[in-house]
């Protein structure tokens, strides 16, 4: 910043990360992280040569917990002042951590993968959302559609709202896109997905004011690093979007999603604010979808919730951690050259998002890899954050 700009108090992250940019070691893998870390040229004792790296976690900690007057070079504060934090957050997560957390309505789904948060106004649910994010696992929230305008998230409202606009419909089952009005959203037959910006309505503040944990995920989010980074890196593309799908329950053919697998270079909140049950032509009714979704491999809490009356299921998800993508890889390299698909050198089929892994697939990635499928069904109102590098199909 200029000179001029120097009276005011505090520092952003986007100033501090900008001021030890000359720090940074660019293309280091030293600590495993996308961010190369920071290095300082002395010790404690006063001699000479680098201490260990300070990861990017540091720099952060220290602009939300210190004010550093920007005419002072930034000091890393490392030292925790959270009280309530365990020492071992990995134990804490297998032992549930009942006591420490007893005032948190939560579960753990997909043998304790998948943190569930059932009471979404609750406003401790941070707490436990941390150690969880800590470790990268995926956290639903249930309910967030009760702090929605409900009607602006109709079909109909929609169409009527957006009619007048082309947007690309993708056919789930040959991949293939054309554009149509949206005035057919609400009765276009067929399997697709459409995606587009809501950038000047009603919906965008709805969405905003509704997201879980806006610390994390709200654009201006002081723990929303994508948003605060400075102009020297790529910023992702952070949405929103608006992906709107016919459902694929009253298919015979299970082997299509609205969502191939794929991979998303940032963290994910995809919240579902709408659910309809198709209606006439011989589609399935509501209890010949909830027949669909128990035909899968579920934990016995979703199995539950889909026989209460007061919950509506609407998407299928299966998700796979990071650390299990170069298997998913070649066993989707493997599978392709035994349907004698011309397999390249070059070739990512999960970058490429050209595969939906069916259920006998599924069961061929957990005997010959040992890669299990983490299965969720989100229900209307449930927010599923996921983080970045974490692998999923819908």
């Amino acid at each position: 910043p200029a000179a001029s700009q120097n009276n005011e108090q505090g520092s952003t992250l986007r100033d501090l990360l900008t001021t030890t940019a000359g720090k940074l070691r660019l293309g280091s893998t030293d600590a495993g992280i996308a961010f190369a870390p920071v290095y300082s040229t002395g010790t404690a004792s006063g001699k000479s040569g680098r201490t260990m790296p300070n990861i990017l976690d540091d720099i952060i900690a220290s602009v939300v917990e210190n004010k550093i007057p920007p005419n002072r070079a930034p000091k890393i504060n490392v030292k925790s002042e959270i009280k309530d934090e365990p020492k071992d957050d990995r134990k804490c997560i297998q032992d549930d951590c009942s006591k420490l957390y007893s005032d948190i309505q939560y579960s753990w789904i997909c043998d304790k993968h998948v943190l569930w948060l059932r009471d979404h106004k609750n406003n401790n649910n941070w707490k436990l959302f941390k150690e969880c994010w800590k470790q990268g696992r995926p956290v639903l929230v249930s309910g967030m559609h009760k702090k929605m305008n409900f009607s602006l998230w109709k079909a109909e409202s929609i169409s009527l709202d957006f009619g007048n606009q082309q947007a690309d419909i993708l056919n789930c089952k040959d991949n293939i896109l054309k554009s149509i009005s949206l005035v057919f959203f609400s009765l276009y037959n067929d399997t697709n997905a459409i995606t587009f910006f809501l950038l000047f309505s009603s919906r965008y503040e709805d969405l905003l004011k509704s997201l879980p944990f806006p610390e994390y995920c709200s654009p201006e989010g002081k723990l929303n690093l994508a948003s605060h980074l400075p102009g020297f890196f790529v910023r992702p593309d952070l949405g929103p979007r608006l992906c709107s799908a016919y459902g694929v329950a009253a298919t015979k053919d299970h082997d299509i999603g609205t969502t191939n697998l794929h991979i998303e270079v940032s963290d994910v909140v995809n919240i579902l604010v709408y659910v309809g049950i198709a209606k006439g032509n011989g589609v399935l009714s509501k209890s010949g979808v909830l027949k669909k979704f128990e035909e899968e491999d579920l934990d016995d809490l979703l199995r539950k919730r889909l026989k209460d009356s007061s919950e509506l299921p609407g998407a299928l998800w299966h998700i796979y951690a990071g650390k299990d993508a170069d298997k998913i890889r070649e066993f989707l390299q493997k599978i392709a050259k035994e349907q004698g698909l011309e397999v390249l050198p070059e070739h990512d089929p999960i970058r490429d998002q050209s595969w939906y892994v069916n259920k006998k697939l599924r069961q061929r990635l957990l005997e010959e890899y040992g890669v299990k499928t983490c299965t969720v069904i989100q229900f209307l109102g449930d927010a599923i954050i996921l983080p970045a590098g974490a692998l999923h199909q819908v």
